[in-house]
């Protein structure tokens, strides 16, 4: 063997500098989005002064694992999130998957139920079976399950809002299997203060938003003791513009203030931290997506220990992963599996419990069942053909991994003690302090995506201009609504009048009283009270929540300084101020139940940093509602940003109510999550422009001032 002389970290500096011609190595350091500096070298160095030395996985703080053996023992178990239309649609879907090799369940609830509003309500026709399956009452709940063993399989469920009467109609068809509540195995994710941060599917106000959760956790506690009573969620806040350190941060900051409220209503911890359970996105940054799951499990153990458990289950960070749906794009939509498969490499290499990896087609439709089996295989190649299983966390011990840990868990402690001096999550939430953070990385993110700084391949370089879009599920809104409809009147109609009044009105009782809410509404639900219904009993006490619509301004701008192309649109807004006697005016709204609202807000601080003048309607808006705020406001052109597929059935109807009105001199146009397919009829019912995903900004401006210039002469 070849005896080869001993280097130092200072004989690597002086080839660099060699390679780069002069250049340092310095010059490779590359800035994180998060404001980590990333070198290009990491070494034994980088390890000194961190506690990593003597971890072992299992044991606290768990940055190697929760359990001892993690997947060489038992993979990460495959947890498909789906929802489709109806519940029998969801049923036969749910039992290809299982007969396909998932192990759990994952319902995607529509907007309707998300709202707590039933299918027949007025403000809600065009989101019924849109983006998840509706519920109405227990019969929906039973057709959901019908055939799935519950005692066997367990099921997560995505909600918030309607938490009490979804979860209660859970409880109570699978009780009607005959699987009992303590056999129940699952999670609720019952996250509120995350929905009123990014997501906006909530109902009531924060306070009693946060009795509603610490009652769940209360009750589960005693009579559901395989079942995880909340789901703290960071994934919807990277989905809507978060970095990761604020994902991290955020997340756990909102975990912290569950854990305070369900103590300080008098439950000892140990009876129910070991079944709380998170959530993360993973997105692109690889490395970094590996480093934040492990930090996230170090920091959660240094966290409760401040509440002094006696089990050690109740340091544990328990997670779920889903790959990330905003990495997504609608062009060239078959990278989107590689996108997926590095994604659920690194969730996996980071420690997930559980996996949810995202469909090829889900940046603008629901998944196939052809692009929902390639989702799944992902995992099922991972797991099977890989060798990823065969040794417990394989990145241990990488000088880089291990620094990149220390760095993300420093950076968000910092940013969870700025929460705490604030008073707690509930008081920084209320203060908007988060929302605001999160909308201004979102903006500065595409910024650098339109500019071409950060590469999208397909959308901003290497574009592919063949039209290669896999075949799209679409949902026949208007089928669903009906069959909705015509179920929960022969449930009404069948059901114990006395009965149900009573249970109903107990709920408003306990909701002005200390009872606990869930045991209510479970009895309310086994009446067969709706979802609505139950939702409407506890509103008489607590409201109906409406948030204040605030965005940001100057972050998108401030990347374009000095830049032509920027100023050029400037200019021309200048110029069509000089003409008209003032700025283009747009009014951005967002139609129906749909909360999501990231794409909304980045368009609004887009187009007001070019210049226009842009006011932004509150969320949940029927179309009449935007088309008189646009008449109102005296604006030029409406912008509807939609994710959750209900344009088809709600801008025609804003644009007949805008010809209603005799205001059809406003614009019409639609941006966001949008399918090809749906461009033709949404032009032909007079939509004047269609803006799909990844969609550059200061084109889209153009062209918009463009079409107010055309209307404007026609008049």
């Amino acid at each position: 063997m070849g005896n080869f002389a001993n280097k130092n970290l200072t004989d690597w500096h002086q080839l660099v500098e060699s390679e780069l011609k002069g250049g340092s190595s310095e010059d490779l350091i590359w800035d994180t989005p998060e404001e980590i500096s990333i070198k290009p070298l990491y070494t034994a160095a980088d390890l000194e002064g961190l506690e990593m030395s003597g971890q072992m996985p299992g044991f606290a703080p768990f940055s190697r694992g929760v359990r001892a053996t993690m997947y060489a023992n038992r993979p990460w178990t495959i947890r498909q999130y789906a929802g489709f239309a109806t519940a029998q649609e969801s049923n036969a879907f749910y039992k290809r998957n299982l007969a396909g090799g998932q192990k759990g369940l994952s319902v995607a609830f529509d907007l309707a139920t998300h709202r707590g509003y039933d299918s027949d309500h007025p403000r809600v026709h065009g989101d019924v079976g849109k983006a998840g399956v509706a519920i109405d009452t227990v019969e929906d709940m039973k057709i959901l399950f019908d055939g799935i063993p519950l005692n066997n399989v367990s099921v997560s469920m995505t909600m918030n809002g309607a938490v009490l009467p979804v979860l209660a109609a859970f409880i109570v068809a699978a009780e009607e299997q005959g699987c009992s509540k303590e056999l129940l195995s699952g999670t609720i994710q019952n996250d509120i203060l995350k929905e009123f941060m990014v997501r906006n599917t909530y109902i009531y106000p924060p306070a009693p938003s946060m009795r509603i959760v610490a009652d769940i956790i209360s009750y589960t506690a005693v009579e559901m003791p395989k079942f995880n009573s909340i789901s703290i969620s960071g994934y919807h806040m990277q989905e809507a513009g978060a970095n990761l350190v604020q994902e991290l941060a955020f997340t756990l900051a909102n975990g912290k203030e569950y854990v305070s409220t369900a103590v300080n209503n008098g439950l000892d911890v140990d009876k129910f931290a070991p079944r709380l359970s998170f959530f993360f996105c993973v997105g692109m940054n690889f490395f970094m997506e590996v480093a934040k799951l492990r930090a996230a499990r170090s920091l959660w153990a240094r966290l409760m220990s401040d509440f002094h458990p006696k089990d050690p289950r109740s340091l544990m960070l328990r997670t779920h992963v889903q790959t990330s749906g905003v990495s997504l794009t609608e062009q060239d939509p078959y990278n989107n599996v590689i996108r997926t498969a590095y994604e659920a490499m690194a969730a996996v290499l980071g420690g997930t419990q559980s996996l949810h990896t995202n469909a090829l087609d889900e940046a603008v439709a629901l998944p196939s069942d052809f692009s929902a089996r390639i989702a799944r295989n992902t995992q099922l190649i991972l797991s099977e053909e890989t060798g990823i299983t065969k040794v417990v966390d394989p990145l241990g011990g990488s000088y880089y991994i291990e620094s990149l840990t220390a760095s993300m868990e420093q950076e968000a402690l910092k940013l969870i003690k700025k929460i705490d001096e604030m008073g707690g999550m509930t008081e920084a939430v209320a203060n908007g302090m988060p929302k605001l953070m999160i909308e201004e990385t979102a903006a500065r993110r595409q910024a650098r995506i339109d500019r071409g700084e950060e590469v999208i391949v397909g959308v901003n370089r290497y574009k592919n201009n063949d039209d290669d879009m896999p075949e799209l599920l679409s949902i026949d809104n208007t089928a669903v609504r009906e069959a909705q409809i015509q179920r929960t009147e022969t449930i009404r109609k069948n059901r114990n009048k006395k009965e149900w009044m009573s249970a109903v009105d107990a709920l408003t009782r306990g909701a002005e009283n200390k009872e606990n809410l869930l045991a209510l509404s479970i009895e309310a639900m086994r009446q067969r009270a709706t979802v609505g219904e139950v939702s409407e009993a506890l509103e008489k006490v607590f409201t109906r929540y409406s948030a204040t619509t605030r965005s940001v301004s100057g972050i998108y701008g401030s990347a374009y300084k000095k830049d032509a192309e920027f100023n050029d649109i400037q200019n021309k807004i200048k110029s069509f101020l000089n003409e008209e006697g003032r700025r283009p005016r747009m009014l951005v709204v967002k139609l129906g139940q749909d909360g999501h609202d990231r794409g909304a807000k980045i368009i609004a601080t887009a187009f007001a940093d070019i210049g226009f003048d842009v006011d932004i309607g509150p969320l949940f808006q029927t179309p009449e509602e935007a088309a008189r705020e646009a008449i109102e406001n005296d604006v030029h052109v409406i912008g509807v940003s939609s994710l959750a597929a209900g344009h088809n059935t709600l801008v025609p109807e804003l644009i007949n109510m805008l010809q209603e009105f005799n205001a059809n001199e406003i614009l019409v146009v639609c941006g966001g999550v949008i399918p090809p397919n749906d461009y033709e009829f949404l032009k032909n019912a007079g939509v004047a422009a269609v803006f799909g995903p990844g969609t550059n900004i200061p084109s889209a401006a153009t062209k918009v001032i463009e079409l107010i210039r055309q209307r404007s002469k026609a008049a």
